[in-house]
């Protein structure tokens, strides 16, 4: 009996979700450290930028950066002075907060000298607690770089101008350790 409580239990510890890692360690952690560095070519950068992208496609289910996941200053959970109510450094804020994601659901139809529109688009964001949350935004507001990102017209979005416009997606834009900025646009 003892031997079949033993294999019991471990093919019950087996079968438990096992959280994604990359060598060894969070993803999260390893998405804060390749989102810092540009997502350079490796294998764990790689693995990171994927799961990170899997998190807000076809359309966003999970906030991209996890933070919670990854245990930073050895787990003491002691904030310092330079942390926010976050419990979060500076520096690590900065990435996160420097997230902007975009999901994008747009449609507009011309016919009979009527434009109509349906604009269900929604920003995602962090707030100062580092929750992510999000908020209903119109595509005609905004801004430019998301037109340049995704090669939509701006002018026609902004005119209400054309036939028939459908813009689904989600785009997200970062920055890196040099501030240099980065963007994906993931159609759906």
């Amino acid at each position: 009996m003892p031997q079949t409580f033993r294999r019991n239990l471990v093919l019950a510890f087996l079968a438990l979700p096992v959280p994604a890692v990359a060598s060894g360690y969070p993803i999260d952690c390893a998405i804060l450290l390749c989102l810092a560095g540009g997502f350079p070519a490796s294998s764990d950068c790689a693995a990171a930028k994927i799961e990170m992208i899997r998190r807000i496609t076809p359309f966003p289910i999970e906030p991209p950066l996890q933070l919670w996941n990854c245990p930073m200053g050895g787990g003491a959970g002691i904030a310092t002075m330079s942390d926010g109510t976050d419990g979060l450094p500076p520096e690590v804020r900065a990435y996160r907060d420097g997230i902007e994601l975009y999901h994008i659901d747009y449609r507009q139809t011309r016919g009979g000298g009527d434009t109509n529109v349906r604009d269900r688009s929604t920003i995602g964001e962090y707030d100062d607690a580092g929750n992510f949350r999000w908020s209903q935004d119109r595509m005609r507001d905004a801004p430019d770089w998301i037109f340049q990102a995704t090669g939509i017209s701006a002018h026609a979005v902004r005119s209400q101008i054309g036939t028939i416009m459908r813009w689904r997606g989600v785009l997200m834009r970062w920055r890196d350790h040099e501030g240099q900025i980065s963007t994906e646009w993931i159609r759906y």
